[in-house]
């Protein structure tokens, strides 16, 4: 079975245009996601799925694997379902997203996303979730929050706090969502010819089209903690944090 990963990676950022190229203690951002993703022991194949040449040539720099794919994608679904095409992925291959910000997550943790999904056919999506009680996070939008049935599958996921506590329930607790995705080559493809969903379009969150139209995702536990950038002011944290691991 093909398992192969595809880092999606834009560099016509609205809110942090060329942010793949940012530089992170004296290497590139797509760079140390490369890195970490080439960690990951089932995969034959990494891959960066770019619209720009000033990415694709730094990938090739490094001596990674990228592909050019249109310039238009409305997201990095869309961008990644491109790429597996151009891959000429069979039906059955595994495709791994690995968000292009995603500067820090441990291999292992995408072995056992990959591992569930192949041990479960009911899903066509593995991804994983990490428990938390900050009121103050749970609050934040830009902080995905996931509920759960008894089996793992999603059930919902809200840019609000849920679930409510109402009282009488104990210390309230969530789940924040880590965008890191294992897909099924074939829902893939059927994915992102699905128009979006009313919660979709509502919380601009397009895992919930798979929900609106009955598709199953897996949420796997961790409690590790990842390390994302979506802003100049995270570049600026997450080079003092690599700093610090370096020096100690």
């Amino acid at each position: 079975m093909q398992i192969v990963a595809i880092i999606p990676a834009r560099y016509g950022s609205t809110r942090f245009p060329g942010k793949p190229l940012t530089q992170i203690v004296g290497k590139t951002m797509i760079q140390r996601v490369y890195e970490l993703a080439a960690q990951i022991p089932e995969l034959q194949e990494v891959y960066v799925a770019t619209e720009d040449d000033r990415i694709l040539q730094c990938v090739q720099s490094f001596g990674g694997r990228s592909i050019i794919t249109g310039r238009d994608h409305l997201s990095g679904s869309d961008r990644l379902a491109e790429a597996a095409r151009i891959l000429n992925l069979a039906d059955d291959a595994i495709v791994v997203n690995i968000q292009g910000d995603q500067l820090v997550f441990p291999p292992s943790l995408v072995s056992e996303l990959i591992a569930r999904l192949q041990e479960d056919s009911k899903s066509a999506i593995a991804t994983p979730i990490r428990r938390f009680s900050d009121l103050l996070m749970a609050s934040n939008p830009n902080v995905v929050k996931t509920v759960f049935d008894n089996h793992h599958y999603a059930l919902y996921f809200s840019r609000a706090a849920i679930p409510f506590f109402r009282g009488n329930g104990g210390t309230p607790y969530f789940y924040k969502h880590i965008g890191i995705y294992v897909y099924r080559h074939s829902f893939l493809q059927r994915f992102v010819n699905l128009s979006p969903g009313s919660w979709e379009t509502a919380e601009k969150l397009e895992q919930l089209r798979a929900l609106e139209y009955g598709d199953k995702i897996k949420v796997v536990e961790t409690d590790f903690e990842t390390l994302e950038v979506d802003t100049p002011e995270d570049a600026q944290e997450a080079e003092a944090f690599f700093r610090l691991r370096t020096s100690v």
